[in-house]
């Protein structure tokens, strides 16, 4: 947590707070622009005795400004050792940040964050200056109005931040979907917000940055709570075990993950401005459990995710998501634990709970940063399955020898998330963890869905006519045929789970039927290809996938009206 102190000092005598979330000075009046030209919020988010993480934010009052330069000076032996956001020079204890390329604008009444990590023995004192190009500035204590805010803010967090409150309806995306024929039915649900690149995080000229995100939560807001989704994804070497979401980082690009991703990640979110959202952020979906089934002498393991295993950078980048997200009061971090037709055989559950706590415990992250897990993300797993157990025999055969279930210990989502949560608390985690559970495509509805049990003839006769999944494999993952859209975004809806999400936004592709160039760093992926005919991971079963599906994450028409169409519960 951050260390909270506020000092002031008035005209040219400065105040630096460092601290939680502070408010910013909003002017009220041009007399107040002159007498303030611009105010700084210097806040230590963390200090372990010979480093820290330092976030500062400045206010611009004065006339709008396309380039910028703030200076300090520290009292002590601070040495700036990497920095996000800006252009850091430090001369003896001299402190100069300029802007990026893409952050000098600074409105009239606009704010630029950045941060930087530093090193420092003896005592860390606190700047007593700041100047913006060359003028004295100001920092507000707070005590002049306004306030943290609700939800997370002020070091506090709830124990289910979907409790009680609204959930961001993506403005992107929920054009996309009430554009569509009968999309306004669901285009004002709630979806997740993915940073899948660094160029996310700053948006480009068609898409909305997290900071634009952030500034629409805000709007939507109100006076009450509100949760906005984060999907944290752009690992070295990501997804390991498939192509159509392989990222822009290479294996070993561990440090640039942490410097230009995830630093300014946490930069913008713990800006005072954000204090009274919660900030729900998804981690690095599918990453901890490559290592667990697709590493080595498997048949399932590949070359990549042996590298992966062998050079640590999943565990160590998940690790250090973690411990910078999960210094900000008001964010809530989820990991990502795959689904149950991938960690519900004996083999992998114990397992990849104990994975999850290795990298929980990595690179400075300690189990109380991980508010939960979340499970089904992106993918079509059946949220209950009404017509069989996995306590079902047929003729003295169990359920667990079809050839569907294959052994697995859980035949649907809710059953496996309820399970696996009571694992990851023997292993070590927070006995009030809850569990999410990604219910945008796993509804399976429409005329294919079975009534009642299937027939008794044979336990696969029994399974495969009751089950509402109806993917060929529990493997397959790629825009799915068939699915439908699956339960409402909705909070507690079941014991031990914080809420079903819409994480995945529907209509947003898997991956590309066929190879498509791309400078996004998406691969072709053979799952994606309808005519496929399978690998170990799915049984060697054709993929399931729908034809003409455009790159992961672009558009996808005919995949959304199949969603709306197969909806369970069905769209009115």
């Amino acid at each position: 947590m951050s260390r909270t102190r506020t000092a002031v000092f008035a005209a040219l005598a400065l105040v630096a707070g460092v601290s939680g979330p502070a408010a910013a000075v909003t002017p009220s009046s041009q007399a107040a622009i002159s007498a303030i030209p611009c105010t700084v919020d210097y806040k230590i988010q963390s200090d372990w005795g010979a480093g820290f993480t330092a976030a500062v934010t400045v206010t611009n009052n004065s006339a709008a400004k396309s380039s910028w330069s703030v200076k300090w000076s520290y009292a002590g032996n601070q040495q700036v050792t990497s920095y996000w956001n800006t252009k850091l020079i430090q001369s003896g204890t001299a402190v100069t940040a300029n802007n990026e390329t893409y952050n000098g604008t600074l409105a009239t009444g606009g704010s630029v964050s950045f941060g930087f990590n530093g090193s420092y023995s003896g005592t860390n004192a606190i700047p007593t200056a700041f100047t913006l190009d060359g003028v004295a500035c100001n920092v507000d204590d707070g005590s002049s109005g306004g306030g943290g805010g609700g939800g997370g803010g002020g070091g506090t967090r709830v124990d289910n931040p979907y409790s009680g409150a609204k959930v961001y309806v993506n403005p992107e995306w929920s054009a996309k979907a009430a554009a569509e024929p009968g999309g306004t039915r669901v285009s004002n649900q709630p979806t997740g917000v993915w940073l899948d690149r660094i160029a996310a995080i700053n948006g480009t000229s068609t898409s909305m940055g997290l900071r634009a995100h952030l500034d629409a939560a805000l709007a939507q807001k109100g006076s009450g709570e509100e949760v906005v989704q984060l999907v944290v994804y752009d690992l070295p070497g990501r997804d390991c075990a498939a192509l159509a979401s392989n990222g822009e980082l290479g294996p070993t690009e561990i440090d640039k993950y942490k410097t230009q991703f995830i630093d300014p990640i946490a930069a913008i979110l713990s800006d005072s401005k954000y204090a009274s959202l919660r900030i729900v952020t998804t981690i690095e979906i599918d990453s901890l459990p490559n290592l667990v089934t697709n590493t080595g002498s498997r048949a399932t393991a590949t070359a990549n995710c042996n590298t992966m295993l062998a050079n640590g950078n999943y565990v160590k980048g998940v690790g250090y998501a973690l411990a910078k997200l999960g210094a900000i009061p008001n964010v809530y971090n989820y990991l990502d634990a795959g689904h149950h037709g991938w960690l519900g055989w004996d083999d992998n559950f114990a397992p990849a709970a104990n994975v999850f706590k290795q990298a929980a415990t990595s690179e400075g992250a300690t189990v109380d940063d991980v508010q939960g897990f979340i499970t089904n993300t992106a993918n079509y797993s059946a949220l209950k399955e009404n017509n069989f157990t996995i306590n079902d025999t047929v003729n003295g055969t169990s359920v667990r020898q079809s050839k569907w279930v294959d052994w697995n210990r859980y035949v649907d989502e809710l059953s496996f998330a309820q399970a696996f949560r009571t694992e990851l608390v023997s292993v070590g985690f927070n006995s009030g963890i809850g569990m999410l559970i990604d219910t945008s495509r796993n509804g399976w509805g429409g005329s294919a869905r079975p009534a009642g049990p299937g027939p008794t003839t044979s336990v696969d006769a029994y399974v495969d006519g009751g089950r509402y999944d109806r993917r060929i494999h529990v493997g397959n993952w790629c825009n799915q045929a068939g699915a439908g859209l699956g339960e409402r975004p909705q909070a507690s809806p079941a014991a031990g789970i914080d809420a079903y999400v819409w994480m995945k936004p529907p209509g947003e592709s898997d991956g590309s039927s066929t190879a498509i160039p791309n400078d996004e760093g998406k691969g072709f992926d053979q799952m994606c290809d309808p005519t496929y005919t399978g690998n170990a991971r799915n049984g060697n079963n054709m993929s399931g996938a729908l034809p003409n599906a455009p790159l992961s994450g672009h558009w996808f028409s005919a995949q959304f009206q199949q969603l709306m169409a197969n909806a369970y519960p069905p769209l009115s």
